[in-house]
């Protein structure tokens, strides 16, 4: 079996006029399924360039990204979209939520744009909050909700449709403690129950710790790659 993400020798240059920033530099990992992966390393070192390009939300200047064994490259922009659609969540630090939108139409949102039949999509919507513990907070504006409970829908969202890997950038980073250990719980428990593949970047050392594998960035490579369980 393919791994279900694979990243083979990824560049990333901005030019800017003069400038050149090499945002990622020869980066190669392989993501099998069911890992939950930490993705540590100060500010500016790629990390949220490198979620950006696993995802094909960025375009990369060399290399490859494989979803299930398919280039994405080779996808056309239309491929790419369902691509992302079908195989892959997000979690953002900034929830982007649509403030006019309840919980479930928000977490439902993405099944309707797929294709999903309103009926369905709101049973799936339902369901996937009452498994993050908002299945009383449905009908709720973002507005109505706490940034935890916000959090959850975001969650909700990620997740709806069964993704192959859900990629989070900073999820728990607007949160305070006690938010952000009952996030992180979840998140485990969704990856425990359904097996699914989890990205997280963090400058949180505690949520590393909790996952099953760290890749520590600096200057644009992966410089650690190490195991649960191994010495630092």
């Amino acid at each position: 079996m393919p791994a279900v993400l694979e990243a083979k020798e990824l560049w990333k240059i901005y030019e800017t006029g003069t400038n050149r920033v090499e945002a990622l530099r020869k980066v190669s990992v392989t993501l099998e399924s069911g890992e939950m992966v930490a993705v540590m390393g100060p500010s500016g070192c790629g990390k949220t360039t490198l979620l950006n390009c696993l995802s094909g939300l960025d375009d990369i200047t060399s290399g490859e990204v494989l979803i299930d064994g398919v280039g994405l490259s080779a996808m056309s922009d239309w491929e790419l979209t369902q691509t992302r659609g079908e195989r892959l969540g997000f979690i953002f630090q900034a929830f982007n939520l649509l403030p006019v939108l309840t919980a479930v139409e928000n977490v439902e949102l993405p099944l309707l744009m797929a294709g999903k039949s309103p009926r369905d999509a709101r049973l799936m919507a339902l369901d996937a909050l009452e498994s993050v513990g908002l299945g009383d907070r449905a009908g709720h504006l973002p507005a109505e909700l706490s940034g935890g409970q916000q959090q959850r829908v975001t969650i909700a969202r990620s997740f709806v449709h069964n993704p192959a890997v859900i990629l989070a950038d900073e999820a728990t980073g607007n949160l305070d403690t006690k938010t952000s250990d009952e996030v992180l719980d979840l998140l485990l428990q969704l990856n425990k129950d359904r097996g699914m593949t989890m990205v997280l970047v963090t400058h949180d050392s505690e949520v590393a710790a909790r996952c099953s594998r760290t890749l520590v960035m600096k200057d644009g490579r992966i410089v650690e790659d190490r195991r649960s369980g191994e010495e630092e």
